[in-house]
């Protein structure tokens, strides 16, 4: 149990390290990048889709390395091989849950956690695309309007 307690905590470390530096890299490109508005939005949004394929990569790497090489349980339903983790990581992670396999004994431990961290990692990634869609999505005349007030001064009608 000990071995699976110690797997959890360094994944949602490694998972949340991850996350913080796509979305703060991101964030950077996207400041400095000369592409139209509405194609960084579209960028943001596969940036953070591959930061989460990532994280579940780590889960499922991790899942079958814990089932292959340590007594700490085994999954139900098929053969522990790196398609199968990588396939339950997945469902985990996205908290979808499918049901058609299922972790065996200590190993259901960090199922719960991956759920847990993919659910937050998930909301995390929800308000950075918001955040992003609210400085690039605005529309032309808005951008306009509001560069024609900074660039007066004006910060709305005086009385």
């Amino acid at each position: 149990m000990g071995v699976v307690a110690f797997a959890c905590a360094l994944l949602v470390v490694m998972t949340t390290l991850v996350h913080y530096e796509a979305l703060g890299g991101l964030n950077a490109w996207l400041a400095a990048s000369p592409m139209r508005n509405r194609v960084k939005v579209v960028a943001a949004l596969l940036g953070v889709f591959l930061a989460h394929i990532v994280e579940i990569t780590l889960y499922g790497a991790a899942i079958y390395l814990l089932t292959t090489h340590f007594p700490v349980g085994r999954m139900s339903g098929a053969e522990s091989t790196l398609t199968t983790c990588f396939y339950f990581s997945t469902e985990t992670y996205t908290a979808l849950g499918m049901g058609d396999l299922m972790p065996v004994g200590p190993i259901r431990m960090l199922a719960g956690v991956e759920a847990l961290n993919g659910l937050l990692l998930i909301g995390w990634s929800a308000s950075f695309l918001y955040i992003c869609m609210e400085r690039f999505w605005a529309a032309p005349h808005e951008r306009r309007a509001k560069r024609r007030r900074d660039s007066a001064g004006d910060d709305g009608p005086r009385r």
